[in-house]
């Protein structure tokens, strides 16, 4: 299990039995190179498949792409610009919030924050681009 989305117990130690919640603080979990820019994955750990949370940094250049199975929640937390959707162009600022089903092709365009959750857990096999 990744120590930053590990059950803890006291003062932060390791939970001596499994709990029935998980805690992460996303600000230390470690960046990742994604087709958005970078991000940083909570609870993507392999015995979670039901859900992630991701503080994503966008870049200028994120690429277009979509998900076979999984729904996406953004959150934008700053930046302005646009979010394009299945080739529509929707004006993007702090605090919107786009739900995004499977199958639909989607980028933001400008440089943006944004917590996003994934449903199911985030898979990176199922990223695609045409």
């Amino acid at each position: 299990m990744n120590p930053r989305s590990a059950a803890v117990g006291p003062a932060g130690a390791p939970a001596a039995t499994k709990k029935n919640y998980m805690i992460t603080q996303l600000d230390t979990v470690p960046a990742v190179p994604c087709p958005c820019g970078q991000s940083r994955r909570g609870f993507a750990t392999p015995d979670n498949a039901l859900a992630t949370i991701h503080l994503v940094d966008i870049s200028i250049d994120a690429k277009t792409h979509y998900h076979k199975q999984m729904t996406e929640i953004y959150l934008v937390l700053e930046g302005e610009g646009f979010m394009e959707l299945d080739g529509e162009r929707i004006a993007a600022k702090p605090m919107m919030s786009i739900f995004i089903k499977p199958g639909c092709r989607h980028r933001l365009v400008g440089k943006f924050r944004i917590v996003n959750v994934a449903i199911p857990a985030f898979d990176p096999r199922d990223e695609w681009f045409d």
